[in-house]
């Protein structure tokens, strides 16, 4: 028979004396009231690797052994290993503590609370079992101490977890993973401070082996060098045609893009009208990248895995709108042979301004703009909340400025929506000065309106920028890796 010695540790917790503390397993021992005041106690003979389980009053009569003075404080039995615990009720029930030690501090729980997430690293026994200490009876981790009270209150709390304001977003997820506290639980972490999340949903590729190339060429530029000079050509015309779009704005193109020719009718009547100018080298450039646009969209469509995703995909539909104007212009060219500018309505004029949106086509190539995507679309709420408060704003302020410039002579308010121009301008703090209050009560109601719009942007621009640093760290993270 072994007894505890003065000052050892037992089970990662020190006794400082020979009988054992009331409780020091996770629950006090009732002692019964037919007997003394004090508690009595078994031992179970158990040779050198004796280890302590707690014992009950009811189970008293199920372990066998020699009885002791009452004047002890616990009732307590001895077992050679853990093998002979596996059928003792309270070791079935948990209700023993384990010590846990992480980088010097220990923490106390039941067994019972790490059971409950039996797939994790501490409510795994097997996982569990290498950072056992035989000599402190203790489990050590040499991991990050200000990270584990998180945990804990993980398993505690029954799966409510909230990161320390102290510890960085990147250190509590590697705490994370190393606990392994479960792929749902570190993708809600994830998506919470702002990470990258990777799917485990394999990409759909085509069947066929032909079908298969050609999608990776248009699809993937990473999967071959063929796949990656074609994603640099098709951004080139990107550029190219955007230029071109703006540079036939300018005074010295303006008029060149039309020719004058005669036409003859039937009757023999001749007409002069002005037609497009086929030969102009900014018509000749737009031409080609928009036949490059077409191809490639055409092939992805032909090539796709899937055709419904491919309609639903918005990169597609940005495709189909920058190329829309040009057919429609051609079009209305063949139908009226006509080509003059001031005949083309402001529908033409409109549609024309799409040719635009076909710069949107980089944020397949660019990082960055894949940044700013995800940014925004997180941040929706906080974009919603501002607009919010504008409109509020725009609201309350221009209806003040109106009945308080309203007395005045020569005002710039002539109604409350002819005012809401000036509370957009006052409240993002732009100010073109078109518009400004005359009198004291009007100037009084403008510095409301600046005040009120700094506090609508401060209000979610932080929290924009934290989501922005979160989604550009991940992106050099990965890439690193």
């Amino acid at each position: 028979m072994h007894f505890v010695p003065r000052n050892s540790e037992v089970g990662g917790l020190r006794s400082t004396s020979h009988h054992l503390t009331p409780g020091s397993y996770g629950h006090r021992l009732r002692s019964n009231s037919n007997e003394s005041r004090h508690s009595w106690f078994k031992f179970k003979l158990a040779g050198s690797g004796s280890q302590i389980i707690p014992h009950s009053d009811n189970e008293a009569s199920d372990h066998e052994g020699p009885e002791f003075d009452e004047t002890d404080d616990l009732r307590q039995e001895f077992v050679k290993s853990k093998e002979l615990t596996k059928n003792h009720d309270c070791v079935k029930e948990g209700c023993n503590r384990v010590v846990l030690n992480v980088s010097g501090m220990r923490f106390e729980t039941q067994l019972r609370t790490l059971n409950r997430l039996p797939n994790t690293l501490l409510g795994d026994d097997k996982k569990r079992e290498k950072f056992w200490d035989p000599r402190t009876q203790e489990y050590f981790f040499d991991r990050h101490r200000p990270s584990f009270p998180a945990i804990l209150y993980f398993y505690q709390s029954g799966g409510r977890l909230e990161r320390p304001i102290e510890v960085p977003s990147d250190i509590f997820l590697n705490e994370l993973q190393f606990f392994e506290l479960g792929k749902n639980v570190i993708n809600s972490y994830k998506m919470k401070e702002g990470f990258f999340v990777e799917t485990e949903e394999v990409p759909d590729m085509p069947e066929g082996p032909f079908q298969r190339k050609m999608w990776e060429f248009f699809e993937y530029p990473e999967s071959s060098i063929p796949a990656r000079i074609m994603a640099g050509f098709s951004v080139l015309l990107i550029v190219v045609s955007v230029t071109t779009f703006c540079v036939e704005t300018l005074p010295d193109f303006e008029g060149t893009q039309c020719v004058n020719t005669t036409r003859e009718f039937e009757n023999g009547t001749t007409v002069e009208i002005q037609i497009p100018n086929f030969l102009h080298p900014l018509f000749i450039i737009e031409s080609i990248c928009i036949a490059w646009f077409v191809i490639e969209l055409i092939a992805r469509l032909i090539f796709c895995p899937s055709k419904l995703d491919f309609v639903k995909n918005l990169i597609n539909w940005i495709d189909l709108a920058s190329i829309t104007p040009y057919f429609i212009f051609m079009t209305v060219f063949f139908i009226t042979w006509e080509c003059d500018q001031s005949n083309q309505g402001g529908v033409l004029s409109v549609l024309r301004v799409f040719r635009v949106v076909r710069i949107l086509k980089l944020s397949k190539h660019s990082e960055g703009l894949k940044i700013l995507g995800k940014t925004l679309q997180t941040s929706m709420r906080e974009l919603s909340m501002f607009a919010l408060f504008v409109a509020i704003g725009v609201v309350i302020f221009g209806g003040a400025i109106y009945y308080a410039e309203l007395q005045q002579s020569h005002t710039f308010f002539t109604s409350i929506p002819d005012a809401f121009w000036w509370a957009v301008v006052s409240m993002t703090t732009v100010g073109y000065g078109d518009v400004y209050p005359k009198g004291i009560f009007g100037k009084i109601v403008g510095s409301l309106t600046v005040i009120s719009g700094l506090l609508a942007i401060a209000l979610p621009v932080p929290v924009i920028v934290t989501n922005f640093n979160n989604f550009y760290r991940n992106s050099l993270n990965r890439q690193k890796s």
